[in-house]
């Protein structure tokens, strides 16, 4: 399944969104944290959108549903990751959130371009 505009995918324009504010939340974290947390956060929210861009040059459908897939187990880790975050009580509650909101919506596109 050979997509001409991965860009043109509001699932892809939505997580990319969503790593500019992993990143944000991310930038005041500990030291400490810099090669654990911080570092982990930020790998899972560019997979997401890496992963449907390579999905979507692949040739095949079920190639493609495989890196929505893999999409879709980033952002499960950064769901956890998240829980961590607030439970350590590190970063904005308010920004927190609003990631959590806008991986939440991007989790159900993904779910709808999985079927």
């Amino acid at each position: 399944m050979s997509l001409q505009g991965y860009k043109d995918l509001i699932v892809w324009q939505k997580s990319m969104d969503l790593v500019v504010l992993v990143y944000k939340l991310t930038k005041d974290f500990p030291q400490s944290e810099m090669y654990g947390l911080v570092s982990q956060m930020r790998r899972c929210a560019v997979s997401i959108p890496s992963n449907i861009a390579e999905g979507s040059k692949r040739k095949t459908k079920n190639d493609f549903l495989q890196f929505i897939a893999i999409a879709f187990g980033s952002g499960a880790e950064l769901e956890t990751q998240l829980e961590i975050v607030r439970r350590l009580k590190y970063g904005d509650g308010n920004l927190i959130n609003k990631i959590e909101n806008l991986l939440q919506e991007v989790m159900r596109m993904l779910a709808v371009l999985s079927r």
